[in-house]
């Protein structure tokens, strides 16, 4: 059982997708009006990174559904890098919707999981209510990365190094590096020693060795990239792996009303780190 089920109502089982069983948490009824928050973590989290959101959301009459993304958690871990392709995560977005007969979601997102709301948006827009996504911008805005963002993306350079050299590399020393990306997490210990499963650590990384341009996903040009979905874009101010102008230059993307939210003194993982700050955001932008 997953920690953040213990004590709650949530029921956590496992839901074929695409050829793959991933493990899913889904808690409340809903009251009928609202539709479901559909919650995306990212690396190297698993569903548990949504504990604190979960209760929030079900005790305001939301039905919330967490899975573990594939490759991570409970979920299958193929191990092939093409099987991490974005449209492949895409396709279990919608096939999961399918699976629990839902048509549209309120669609929350953080680190690679924003990344993949994102184009989930522009790629499902009739089954996105809104969009909230946190720490990372739009994949697609027609702007070159700043200084600040390449300086920042060294990590994401050496996650895609093949032939295991990442992993390697990322395990030396005690994982010295894996602590520096994960030290201000308060799961950095629980991430730790999930990563020292080579199968978990391998699928993490597959993530983002499988990236390709978002133009070739959604079919459109970079320029025709678009979410016409509310949106909610969070960054947080100590965060030290992305860059705040990508997110705020994400508001050119989007051709429905735009907010954009900065947290003060907390770093990267702020659904754990300010969970009642970012639960007033998100109940606000749900129920304006």
């Amino acid at each position: 059982m997953a920690e953040f089920e213990k004590g709650q109502d949530v029921l956590g089982r496992y839901i074929n997708v695409n050829g793959l069983s991933l493990y899913v948490r889904d808690a409340g009824a809903g009251d009928g009006e609202k539709d479901p928050v559909l919650l995306l973590h990212g690396f190297p989290d698993t569903g548990d990174l949504w504990r604190f959101q979960v209760p929030f959301l079900v005790e305001r009459g939301y039905r919330t559904i967490v899975p573990d993304l594939r490759g991570r958690g409970l979920s299958d871990k193929p191990a092939d890098v093409q099987d991490y392709r974005m449209s492949k995560l895409v396709s279990d977005v919608s096939g999961l919707l399918d699976a629990l007969h839902v048509q549209r979601v309120h669609l929350v997102g953080h680190d690679f999981g924003a990344a993949l709301a994102w184009v989930c948006a522009a790629a499902l827009p009739d089954r996105i209510r809104t969009l909230t996504v946190l720490s990372v911008g739009a994949p697609s805005t027609g702007e070159l990365p700043s200084l600040e963002a390449l300086q920042k993306a060294w990590y994401r350079i050496l996650f895609v190094f093949p032939g295991n050299v990442a992993e390697r590399l990322v395990a030396e020393h005690d994982w010295y590096l894996f602590r520096q990306l994960t030290g201000s997490s308060p799961d950095a210990d629980k991430y730790l020693e999930n990563m020292k499963d080579p199968d978990a650590l391998t699928a993490g990384l597959n993530w983002y060795r499988a990236i390709t341009p978002v133009d070739k996903l959604v079919s459109v040009s970079s320029r025709e990239f678009e979410v016409k979905a509310p949106t909610l874009g969070v960054f947080s101010s100590g965060d030290v792996a992305l860059s705040e102008e990508a997110m705020k230059s994400s508001q050119k993307v989007v051709k429905a009303p735009w907010r954009y939210e900065k947290m003060e003194g907390i770093g990267h993982w702020i659904p754990l780190e300010n969970p009642n700050g970012f639960n007033q955001l998100l109940a606000e932008f749900l129920n304006p």
